[in-house]
């Protein structure tokens, strides 16, 4: 209903009442029909469901969610007559940010409209920031230093080289099993294949060997 009427709510009640029932409801109609009156002597427009619920709950004459229901047409149709008579609700006034009111405390007008613009500027940035902070996304590689990676069939897999997976000691270990003094001094040496032999020309570790250990390490 876009304004008020000239029909009085007190004909709506009456033709409400007329059409009987029991005695209960007939006077939780009158006591709506009051309230609501009261509501407009007040000078209040908002004749909502959710505020003369709140209103009907309180002076005990039903359950405010019980206007909801089917069986309560009659008081809806009671209620949206006062709403008619007193005409739509004043509009609600926009509200005002804060610092926009701090704004107009600044009598100085080149002193506001510096501060104007910079929170002006501001309000940009959060926005931008706001847009940023729903977009992101963070990439976690949790993948082990030394780590490359190796696509197959489209995919990326971790591949880790199996030298960053020795510890320095280890390492160190494995460096001087093929180094030239180590061998010597225990009556070993390198062979032309990387064959460890010793003395006397016996094979202990197969061709291979060392160059084996040094690609292992990467030298």
């Amino acid at each position: 209903m876009n304004g008020a009427t000239d029909i009085y709510p007190d004909a709506v009640l009456e033709s409400l009442l007329a059409k009987g029932g029991r005695s209960n409801r007939r006077a939780n109609l009158m006591k709506m029909h009051q309230l609501c009156r009261r509501q407009h002597d007040a000078g209040s427009r908002d004749f909502s469901l959710p505020a003369i619920g709140r209103l009907a709950e309180a002076e005990g004459i039903m359950k405010g969610r019980a206007l909801y229901n089917a069986q309560s047409a009659d008081y809806k149709a009671l209620i949206e007559a006062w709403a008619a008579y007193a005409g739509p609700p004043a509009p609600k006034l926009p509200k005002t940010l804060a610092s926009h009111e701090y704004l107009t405390r600044i009598e100085d007008p080149a002193i506001r409209s510096i501060m104007q613009a910079i929170i002006a500027e501001r309000d940009r940035l959060k926005a931008q920031l706001n847009v940023l902070k729903a977009n992101a996304q963070v990439t976690v590689d949790r993948r082990p230093l030394g780590a490359v990676a190796a696509v197959s069939d489209s995919q990326s897999v971790a591949v880790l080289a199996t030298a960053t997976q020795f510890t320095p000691s280890e390492r160190e270990a494995l460096q001087k099993s093929v180094s030239a003094d180590y061998l010597e001094e225990r009556g070993l040496r390198e062979g032309s294949h990387g064959e460890i032999v010793n003395e006397r020309g016996r094979t202990v570790f197969e061709v291979g060997f060392a160059r084996a250990i040094r690609k292992v390490l990467g030298d």
